[in-house]
């Protein structure tokens, strides 16, 4: 644990100091005719495998928060609520997932522009790393207004103060949803009413940037005199010509935005599970882009290495990833809180896109 743990903090830490290293998180929201609410995502990373796992956690489990350093000495939390989580690197370190009272929580990269409170030892009891954030949340809430009181009882610090600072997508099974960002050691609660979440900037600057794509729209562009010729389309989808395709966050943010929006509504919670990944399908990373020729430094297949949707309303929660596009889920309805032991297994068993041959009669 603890040499995994020094591997994260020398991983994170080079995160900081290479900015063109891809840190890259897309996240969406749907609804169904039926009410059902589905919030989906993907997490990236190109320089390593993230060593991903999902984590089942039962009632009445105990964690521990890691405080500066890689000290596992900081505030101690119990799970009221059990939980499926999929975590990166370590078991601890959950970065999305569901509870069994239908409370979804995520956390995305937020680099440059976060900033959390320095770690005072005098409030070691009450401190919780960034990374272990979701796992306390998870297991202690229902509902959005009861994380946002209790966030202002705890202080969110970094295991290594050089590495990237995150912020997190809270949603309840109400379909309400709050992004929170700490600024300069303070937590921001924003109301999500979009539903779409990348990186950096800050939430409040991408929801003002759309404001620069307002000439975009659904359908073909109209036929057009320009002087003595005629202009026309050459093919469908001319209205949104314009629309960004590279990877950065903001230009990520706007896609999101617009595809979510055009999206036809489906009937069902299934559905709408099976849109959200076609939808996200768009954001896929390939490796190799983020870097400079030559210098890719892992062999994976894909630098967008899961992606997840989850079912708030019906509590089902989806995953594909980079080894498997086939999609597996976790109905928690199904899972006995009260019984099951606590159990971590990697993503994959097997790191490698099964392939069906089709057989000829």
């Amino acid at each position: 644990m603890v040499k995994n743990l020094l591997t994260l903090l020398l991983a994170t830490s080079a995160i900081a100091f290479q900015p063109q290293t891809l840190r890259a998180c897309t996240g969406i929201t749907l609804t169904a005719k039926d009410n059902s609410h589905i919030l989906a995502r993907t997490i990236e990373w190109g320089g390593s495998e993230l060593n991903s796992q999902y984590a089942i956690v039962p009632r009445g489990y105990k964690q521990r928060s890691y405080i500066l350093g890689g000290e596992l000495s900081g505030m101690e939390f119990t799970a009221r609520y059990g939980y499926v989580g999929f975590a990166v690197e370590q078991k601890e370190f959950v970065t999305e997932g569901l509870n069994e009272v239908g409370l979804s929580a995520g956390l995305f990269y937020f680099p440059g522009y976060g900033k959390y409170e320095d770690y005072d030892v005098t409030q070691k009891t009450s401190s919780i790393a960034d990374l272990q954030l979701v796992s306390w949340i998870l297991g202690s809430f229902s509902t959005v207004d009861e994380v946002k009181e209790a966030i202002k009882n705890i202080h969110v610090i970094g295991i290594d103060p050089r590495a990237s600072t995150v912020h997190w997508r809270i949603a309840d099974n109400t379909g309400r949803q709050l992004v929170l960002e700490i600024i300069e050691g303070k937590p921001h609660f924003y109301e999500n009413k979009l539903g779409v979440l990348t990186n950096s900037p800050g939430f409040e600057w991408h929801i003002t940037n759309l404001n620069n794509y307002v000439n975009l729209f659904p359908g073909t562009a109209e036929s057009k005199s320009l002087g003595n010729i005629q202009l026309n389309s050459f093919g469908s989808g001319s209205g949104f010509l314009g629309i960004p395709g590279d990877v950065t966050p903001p230009s990520r943010f706007v896609r999101a935005a617009f595809y979510q929006a055009t999206a036809v509504q489906q009937n069902t919670a299934l559905e709408t599970i099976l849109q959200s990944f076609q939808i996200l399908n768009n954001f896929d990373i390939p490796v190799g882009i983020e870097f400079p020729l030559g210098k890719v430094p892992a062999s994976i297949p894909s630098a967008t290495q899961w992606t997840s949707a989850t079912d708030v309303t019906n509590r089902i929660i989806y995953y594909r990833t980079m080894y498997n596009s086939a999609i597996r889920s976790f109905n928690l309805k199904d899972i006995d809180f009260s019984k099951v032991k606590y159990q971590v297994y990697p993503l994959d068993q097997v790191k490698q896109q099964p392939i069906t041959p089709v057989k000829i009669n």
